[in-house]
């Protein structure tokens, strides 16, 4: 046990000693002096291209938002599913903050500290340990995807629904699991026998591809189908219009591109973060960064979009108000479990260091809380 906990102390003091390097390099500092953005480059590097009317264009919005607003001078670079690490390192040479946007960033962690003068933000992933110019944003895709999954078995009338993922990946696959999570429990609220059908189109950037995959799935029944594939999602939608069944958008309120057969979309509003996230820093906040910043429902970046008002409706209104109300149940719930596991790790210090380190390996564990951390760490080793 003594071993154990030296070992965990250890870590902790690496990872502490990586976090309070931040201060010193960040270019924009606490005082505010950033909040004026002239002369502040902020660079977008998209894992794919833009394009696909979903994930990649919501970052560029993001983007355009802080020129309008804030004043920055914007860079795109595409990196079309290839040169991942060369494209940060070029971005980092030319801008004060770089905006990775897409799982496939990895090797962020071991580029962002020889570029300390940069900020980074991480869009969609998380480094596996505190970096101390990197803000990690994740996203709670698996609530709204349970929300996406509900309505789909609600409006369905085979009773099948389906899901096209862009590949087998975690990420993709966390959507996939609240869909049919949340597809199941509206089958079993209502005495409604659902299943799930699903496949990958191992693309982002290939409509036809996204179109064969759907065919492929309604040919199982399924007549809801969730397109969680980028721009292969245009496929998709083609589909649905020509074998009539409906679909679902992913991250942007995709219902405009045909309102007909787009019934919702499990809104991710990746533009909002990075824009409220570069706003906070400029505004003199950096306490975001070193961490990893949860999107989720409660704070409204997930989410389900029925297009604008005015558009066609698929989705009854007795269906959204239930939704609704699962969206705060949600909500409720998870707030529930946080304050449990605190209240757990209160009654037995050994539980409440496995939650803490938890937490601090996932950024989320700072201030008091993290020193008080480290003083327990010493106590145990003592014992």
């Amino acid at each position: 046990m003594k071993k154990l906990l030296s070992v965990l102390l250890c870590a902790v003091m690496v990872l502490s000693l990586a976090a309070c390097g931040k201060k010193d390099d960040a270019p924009i500092d606490d005082a505010g002096n950033g909040g004026d953005a002239d002369g502040l480059t902020v660079a977008l590097v998209v894992a794919g291209k833009l394009g696909d009317r979903s994930f990649y264009d919501s970052s560029k919005e993001g983007l355009d938002r802080m020129v309008a607003d804030l004043g920055v001078t914007p860079i795109v670079i595409e990196c079309n599913n290839e040169n991942h690490d060369i494209q940060m390192k070029n971005a980092a040479e030319k801008a004060n903050i770089v905006v990775c946007v897409g799982w496939e960033f990895y090797n962020v962690e071991t580029i962002a500290p020889d570029y300390p003068e940069v900020n980074w933000i991480w869009v969609d992933n998380a480094t596996s340990a505190p970096v101390s110019n990197v803000l990690n944003i994740t996203y709670a895709q698996n609530e709204g995807s349970f929300l996406a999954g509900y309505i789909a078995a609600a409006v369905s009338e085979t009773g099948v629904v389906g899901a096209v993922g862009g590949e087998d990946a975690d990420t993709i696959n966390d959507f996939i699991v609240g869909y049919t999570q949340g597809a199941e429990y509206y089958g079993t609220e209502n005495g409604k026998e659902i299943s799930v059908v699903k496949n990958y189109s191992n693309t982002y950037d290939d409509p036809a591809v996204g179109k064969d995959c759907a065919i492929a799935l309604n040919d199982q029944g399924a007549d809801v189908i969730f397109q969680i594939a980028s721009a292969c999602g245009d496929g998709v939608f083609e589909a649905a219009k020509e074998k009539g069944f409906y679909a679902i958008g992913v991250d942007s309120d995709q219902k405009y591109i045909d309102p007909e057969v787009i019934i919702c979309s499990m809104k991710k509003e990746v533009g909002s973060s990075i824009y409220d996230a570069v706003k906070r820093l400029l505004d003199g906040d950096s306490s975001l960064w070193g961490t990893t910043w949860v999107a989720d429902m409660s704070n409204g970046y997930v989410g389900i979009g029925y297009g604008e008002d005015g558009a066609a409706q698929q989705v009854p209104d007795d269906v959204k108000n239930a939704v609704e109300e699962l969206s705060k149940k949600i909500v409720t719930l998870r707030d529930e479990r946080n304050q449990r596991l605190r209240e757990i790790g209160g009654e037995n210090r050994l539980v409440k260091q496995i939650i803490d380190l938890a937490l601090l390996t996932n950024g989320m564990l700072k201030g008091k809380n993290l020193t008080d951390f480290i003083q327990r760490s010493i106590s145990l080793i003592g014992k």
